[in-house]
């Protein structure tokens, strides 16, 4: 049985425990998750200017909409503020000696089928750990605009204790680093990425959607398996992501059990420690994957120059 906690004042480690076996925690808003959530919407403002980055959809051509968000991704997920912002997010929740943690992303959500790949790819029924996370692995997910059920992340409960056939087998975190993140904003019409899913039809009732306000937190295990709402809504969708892991539980193969996973590679190689920024130490990366490629150039993906240097467009 899945239990959502709301502004549970557990401590870290009960907390963990508790996502391990399946809950689900929820914040409302606090100085730190608005403060991340308000420094996204005014990059998002300046770069859909003079429209409403919700309903500029409405307004443009779909190869229009796709030149404004590419830049605007990699600009958010690697300014300065962003990371200052994120570890003042960290601080509030965890211990920053022991968490360590990726990127946060920005994701669009559009609605009815405006579009459906590459920079606003609707993530299919999925689990984290496919995509070659460690199996402790915590999704931490906030709403940049109020945003409704229709629009929102469902989680399939009944497939938390169950195993799901799946493709993950011929996914490589390394080659989708190399490959596949630099493709996003090519794909337009369909996205071609290869990118694990199930292999058999899913029952994706029961679910659980979690509706909360801006700067509002969904946290949860990425052993969950989830997906994006169709977004029916009327309006694009915008949020933020990221992931983290406890240096414990990545000593001792912590987390939930592995029911299905069979991907190649580690997304070890691109966290952070908290308190430093200092990467997972080595001996720990190699409890995960014993024999990382040689040439490591796509153990972390780095944006072409040209997209971090170009300005939000207008």
């Amino acid at each position: 049985m899945n239990t959502i906690y709301f502004d549970s004042p557990v401590g870290d480690d009960e907390r963990r425990r508790r996502l391990y076996a399946g809950q689900i925690f929820v914040f409302s808003p606090r100085p730190s998750t608005v403060a991340l959530c308000d420094f996204a919407r005014d990059l998002i403002e300046e770069a859909f200017h003079p429209l409403s980055p919700q309903q500029a959809q409405h307004e443009l051509p779909v190869e229009r909409f796709v030149e404004i968000v590419a830049p605007l991704k990699p600009r958010f997920i690697h300014h300065p503020r962003t990371l200052e912002l994120l570890l003042d997010l960290l601080r509030d929740f965890t211990d920053m000696e022991k968490t360590y943690f990726d990127v946060p992303r920005m994701r669009v959500a559009t609605s009815d089928g405006y579009l459906n790949a590459g920079v606003a790819y609707p993530l299919h029924p999925h689990r984290d750990i496919w995509y070659g996370s460690p199996m402790c692995q915590l999704n931490w997910w906030l709403p940049v605009y109020d945003f409704e059920s229709e629009s929102s992340v469902a989680f399939h409960s009944k497939y938390w204790d169950t195993p799901v056939r799946n493709s993950s087998g011929e996914y490589n975190h390394y080659d989708w680093n190399k490959v596949g993140r630099k493709t996003a904003a090519t794909q337009v019409k369909a996205d071609t990425r290869k990118q694990p899913k199930a292999l058999d039809e899913l029952e994706l009732e029961p679910q659980i959607r979690v509706v909360c306000p801006p700067g509002g937190l969904l946290l949860f295990s990425g052993a969950h398996l989830h997906s994006t709402v169709p977004n029916t809504s009327g309006r694009s969708r915008f949020s933020i992501d990221f992931r983290t892991a406890n240096i414990d539980d990545l000593a001792t193969h912590g987390g939930p059990p592995n029911l299905d996973r069979a991907c190649t590679g580690t997304t070890l190689f691109e966290l952070r420690r908290a308190s430093d920024l200092s990467p997972v130490p080595e001996e720990i990366i190699r409890l995960h994957d014993p024999n990382p490629p040689e040439d490591r150039e796509g153990l972390v993906f780095k944006p072409p120059a040209d997209v971090m240097a170009a300005p939000a467009a207008k």
